[in-house]
């Protein structure tokens, strides 16, 4: 019997493999390697809750929506959310007072021969059970998304965004989102360091010239939810600002958790808090272009 090696080999040796048709010239060793990325470059044109794009180093990842931030996240909270992340971010909820003295209860079992407790059984101790399990968890860093105004002053729905045309480039790890909204095409590039915790933007739009388009930085609790994130507790943590010149810094801080958050920009804008954890980003002096970077 031929061995399957011996048998490839044959058919190498006296050239079975050739293609009818194809070149002649020899192989010269060398791949196109950013044609063969950019060829297989996802390309979305609709709002797809399953399929967002996200942007990362291996450290740090940012998932965005159609327009290219996390302007829409109610529409993929339930699917695949959109979320801000670094290895280092996790949240872990106090132990309630009443659990401190608690000790968690065994379930033996017998393993070559020896008996080992695991936590498999929650009966009679759900409350620490289920804090232990939770806890410590992911924590979605904060939303960085467009504040869209329509020009009756309500708030945008995906619906209201048209004509979208969204693309990672696979090589050079930018993702350029085209869309038109209140009759105006806005176009945004998102990009993620290739080592730093660091996510840089630049918009486009004569929209920036009005009131109708702005960045919004909005920051969460913790949650061992899906989402990583709870925007109902406000009083729960704390975002301090500091500014000055072309610069925010900002502390956020919950329990015994704390990070930092700087946003710095290049071109004319005003940069304000709006709530208790809520800050706009807004371009003036009638600018059509806003580039920032938030680390």
């Amino acid at each position: 019997m031929v061995s399957r090696r011996s048998f490839l080999n044959s058919i190498l040796c006296t050239g079975g493999l050739a293609v009818s048709g194809a070149s002649k010239e020899p192989f010269s060793g060398q791949v196109d390697r950013a044609s063969l990325a950019r060829r297989h470059s996802p390309v979305a044109r609709a709002l797809d809750p399953l399929a967002p794009l996200s942007l990362g180093n291996g450290e740090f990842a940012f998932t965005a929506d159609i327009t290219g931030l996390q302007t829409f996240p109610r529409a993929y909270e339930s699917a695949m959310p959109l979320c801000t992340m670094a290895q280092w971010g996790w949240h872990s909820k106090p132990l309630p007072a009443e659990l401190a003295r608690q000790t968690l209860r065994l379930t033996y079992y017998d393993t070559h021969g020896r008996s080992v407790g695991y936590q498999t059984n929650s009966e009679g101790q759900a409350a620490l059970f289920n804090w232990l399990r939770e806890n410590p968890h992911r924590l979605h860093l904060g939303n960085i998304g467009l504040r869209l105004l329509t020009v009756d002053g309500r708030e945008a729905e995906p619906l209201d965004i048209t004509e979208i045309e969204q693309r990672l480039d696979l090589w050079a790890g930018v993702l350029q989102s085209r869309f038109r909204f209140a009759g105006e095409m806005v176009t945004v590039k998102t990009a993620v360091h290739p080592q730093l915790d660091l996510l840089g933007v630049s918009i486009a739009s004569p929209l920036l010239a009005g009131d109708s388009l702005a960045v919004r930085l909005l920051f969460p609790y913790g949650s061992s939810g899906m989402a990583a994130a709870d925007f109902s507790q406000d009083e729960k943590h704390h975002t301090e600002l500091t500014q000055a010149n072309n610069r925010a810094n900002l502390r956020r801080n919950f329990e015994s958790d704390e990070y930092f958050c700087a946003l710095a920009w290049q071109t004319p804008a005003v940069f304000r808090q709006t709530a208790a954890h809520e800050f706009h980003l807004s371009a003036r002096e009638k600018a059509t272009r806003l580039d920032f970077v938030v680390a």
